[in-house]
């Protein structure tokens, strides 16, 4: 079975595209722990990042650079925070989540709640940054 993650590259499932190549896709997480809570994914399924081959991996790390990249252009932040978790989707997944202070990276602390239309400026501002 596809994991969400392949549904959406598929554009069965809609998501708030932020930046988009042949092999890769980043849009923003519905459940962020911030504004601009972006994920970063292969299009190829492969259920744990470290199963990715080497090229694999690090042109999915340069694609995810360049995401942080541009929402550092875009949400007012001190940094962007990287991680790989891989439990809540079997599909290999970079969260980039814009910080200010180490607790603005806990999962376990509530999402924010955000509309529709707060996730379409949020991705359409990031996307105009991306390079």
């Amino acid at each position: 079975m596809a994991s969400i993650f392949s549904r959406i590259v598929a554009g069965e499932i809609p998501c708030y595209k932020i930046a988009e190549n042949a092999d890769y896709l980043a849009f923003l997480d519905v459940f962020p722990l911030k504004k601009g809570h972006a994920l970063v994914i292969p299009k190829k399924e492969t259920d744990y990042i470290f199963d990715l081959d080497d090229k694999e991996y690090l042109e999915l790390m340069s694609f995810s650079k360049r995401v942080a990249e541009a929402i550092t252009k875009s949400i007012e932040c001190k940094r962007i925070s990287l991680h790989v978790v891989g439990l809540e989707v079997p599909h290999a997944h970079v969260h980039l989540v814009p910080i200010n202070t180490v607790n603005d990276c806990n999962f376990s602390q509530e999402k924010l709640k955000l509309t529709k239309e707060e996730f379409e400026e949020i991705a359409r501002l990031i996307a105009s940054n991306f390079k």
